[in-house]
């Protein structure tokens, strides 16, 4: 096996233990041998930069300084979503979704709410091609450097997905994570986070990309856009997003 192909051997492989890991849940090999097979992925690559790739496994680790985020326009708006406090005003916005449809039969996808950053990740030929903030809705700042470091983000999809699409979701700092972060602050005698939700948008905006790799964020994504997706419905798109390598929450119900 040439050196090329050594490279992308341990690629695939690292990619598909970081899934096994950080999506499934469910690891096949140690953190020991993990970390040797990346380290030395990480030589190969250092000493054979005409092989470089924006995708290889080693940018999990970070290391990409970002002075100035850019701003990025969004191609397809980011909405916020409305809050609803009676039944009244679930069967009001039922009745408007039956007059922008016609009179056709209705099916909703219940979901839960995650509080954290929003994230609209752009992913072309199966790779991912940026990742950018909600801002305000109609543009944001390009944080891809840092969503790369985050390990549930899938950087090379599988399967039968689209040849461009966004997916969108939150990029969460799950309790566990946020409490020892803190405890380490205490330790050395800083000043610990408020809560977990400003620390996960805050993350985003680090310089040092590196410093983002150490932070344990997580991202949960869970709606999909795009031209001719041939998606039928939300439920649907869960189920195949699922299927391409990203980490869908399981709880959802049609």
């Amino acid at each position: 096996m040439d050196i090329l192909q050594t490279i992308q051997s341990l690629r695939d492989e690292l990619n598909q233990h970081n899934y096994n890991y950080y999506v499934l849940d469910k690891p096949t090999i140690s953190d020991l041998e993990f970390d040797t097979k990346l380290k030395e992925l990480q030589v190969l690559e250092d000493k054979n930069p005409q092989f470089y790739d924006e995708n290889s496994p080693t940018v999990r680790v970070g290391g990409t300084i970002t002075k100035n985020f850019q701003t990025v326009q969004h191609e397809f708006r980011m909405y916020s979503l409305d809050n609803s406090y009676s039944k009244e005003d679930l069967l009001d916005w039922q009745t408007r979704c039956q007059k922008i449809l016609g009179d056709v039969p209705l099916e909703f996808t219940c979901e839960l709410k995650y509080d954290g950053a929003s994230i609209s990740i752009l992913y072309e030929n199966g790779k991912l091609k940026r990742a950018v903030t909600r801002g305000d809705g109609f543009q944001g700042d390009d944080v891809t450097n840092n969503i790369k470091t985050i390990k549930s983000v899938p950087i090379k999809l599988k399967g039968d997905y689209p040849e461009k699409f966004e997916i969108r979701g939150e990029i969460i700092l799950p309790f566990a994570g946020f409490e020892k972060m803190n405890q380490d602050l205490i330790e050395i005698g800083e000043t610990p986070y408020s809560n977990p939700r400003n620390t996960a948008s805050g993350s985003l905006k680090l310089q040092d990309s590196a410093e983002v790799a150490k932070r344990p964020l997580d991202c949960l994504l869970y709606t999909l856009t795009g031209n001719n997706l041939s998606i039928s419905s939300q439920f649907e798109g869960l189920q195949k997003a699922r299927e391409w390598g990203f980490k869908v929450p399981n709880e959802s119900k049609k």
